[in-house]
């Protein structure tokens, strides 16, 4: 059929006004085309062959040989960008930037660990305990009254079941202990005195020594008679291993002597009388009335006393008759005189004078002793993933996890110049001297 010229023209401006309303293409940039043909697009050969599987698969019998000429997208030139119709284009928000380029410079963790104990359920790390020290208080009738520490009891009971699981030197070769249970009972008292004051800065192993000395090998046996017939040279070479060994000796000897002019040639049985002989100070005298006479009239406080006490924050004193005086304002009576030995052994087993085993305290396990450290500097470096990232304006993102974790070294909180027991010796401490464990 013949076609007027007037259709033929009205179908050439039908068709010119269809491909000017065709939708353009959307502008990408040259990274993104690199990126989408690198990661999401099949090469030309790879294209071509899976076009002509599907074709063959879905074209019915009699036109398989004309798939080639009947398809044009199932081959797309070689040189052609990706394929649209694969990866689909988005608008991008505005405002809103996607990263392009995602780069992991390191995946690994380092962690280097010094020492580190892994936290147990159920075990958590008792608060430590506040220094609460006696309070003292005024009545209405104008008399002082004095409230013993919170929880000094518990802290009491706690030491004297470690003292029971440790022997120390005191339970075995103390003082009180060392007198010759065959003597007769003045005897006994002698050689307690004397004991004591050779105890002044010596150790209770070497006094130990020294008094067994006397008494095995002293002409007539330790008492007194035979200190007085000694020459002080012979007695001196049986404490001369004790400190202070040539002023004691003179101390024992003027000590006889006052015996036997003033007492009866028998100790004194109160304070004054005793610390009115060389070389006895308070500590001694409480002690003797104690072991000798089987009296309690007040705390023998020597340095173990005076330095744990203080470190319990039960005072602040500096000086040991001071620490006497605040114990004995509200510790009970029948405590003071197991108090001292107490606190002697447990200075000598557990809180020592230097390096304390506060990891061995049941007062530190359970947070009651306000100077207990334990624990070792412990440091933990660990580095996580480093992410770098780039933007399309340009910025440069690093992220990089490091933590370090730390805990409280070991310290010695003793209590700074700590008063030595030298008692009445009358001589200042010397530096290279030992105190008494």
């Amino acid at each position: 059929m013949r076609t007027s010229r007037i259709s033929r023209d009205t179908s050439k401006v039908i068709s010119s006004l269809a491909a000017s309303r065709a939708p353009r293409p959307l502008r990408q940039t040259r990274a993104g085309a690199s990126a989408a043909t690198r990661d999401f697009s099949l090469n030309a050969v790879e294209a071509r062959n899976v076009a002509r599987e599907r074709d063959h698969e879905s074209a019915p019998a009699g036109n398989i040989g004309d798939t080639q000429s009947d398809s044009e997208l199932s081959s797309p030139p070689e040189d052609s960008g990706p394929d649209e119709g694969t990866m689909s284009i988005r608008k991008r928000k505005r405002g809103q930037d996607v990263p392009l380029k995602n780069t992991i410079k390191q995946e690994s963790k380092d962690i280097s660990i010094t020492s580190i104990a892994s936290p147990k359920k159920g075990h958590a790390k008792p608060k430590k305990a506040r220094r609460v020290p006696a309070k003292k208080t005024i009545t209405s009738d104008g008399t002082v009254k004095v409230e013993p520490p919170a929880n000094w009891e518990e802290i009491y009971a706690l030491t004297r079941e470690m003292r029971n699981e440790n022997v120390a030197p005191v339970d075995t070769m103390g003082c009180e202990s060392l007198a010759d249970r065959a003597a007769s009972p003045r005897d006994q008292r002698f050689q307690t005195l004397v004991a004591l004051m050779l105890s002044s800065q010596t150790k209770d192993t070497v006094t130990s020594v020294a008094i067994k000395g006397m008494q095995d090998n002293m002409s007539g046996g330790f008492n007194l008679e035979s200190v007085l017939a000694i020459e002080p040279p012979a007695l001196n070479a049986f404490i001369s291993k004790v400190g202070f060994h040539n002023l004691k000796t003179k101390y024992i000897k003027q000590a006889a002597e006052i015996l036997r002019d003033k007492w009866n040639s028998d100790i004194p049985d109160t304070i004054e009388g005793l610390t009115s002989l060389p070389g006895v100070g308070p500590k001694m005298a409480y002690l003797c009335m104690s072991a000798a006479w089987g009296r309690d009239e007040g705390i023998g406080v020597d340095v173990h006393v005076h330095r744990i006490t203080n470190l319990w924050g039960w005072h602040k004193t500096k000086q040991p008759e001071e620490t006497r005086a605040a114990l004995q304002s509200w510790l009970p009576k029948d405590r003071w005189h197991d108090i001292n030995n107490l606190l002697v052994g447990f200075g000598q087993s557990i809180c020592l004078p230097v390096g304390r085993k506060c990891g061995d305290c049941k007062l530190a396990d359970r947070g009651l002793c306000p100077s207990a450290v334990v624990g070792k500097t412990t440091k933990v470096k660990k580095e996580g993933i480093a992410l770098r990232v780039e933007r399309n304006d340009g910025e440069v993102f690093v992220h990089r996890s490091i933590g370090v974790a730390e805990e409280v070294g070991i310290k010695d909180n003793d209590v700074q110049d700590a008063v030595p027991d030298i008692e009445d010796i009358g001589k200042p401490r010397r530096k290279s001297s030992r105190m008494k464990l």
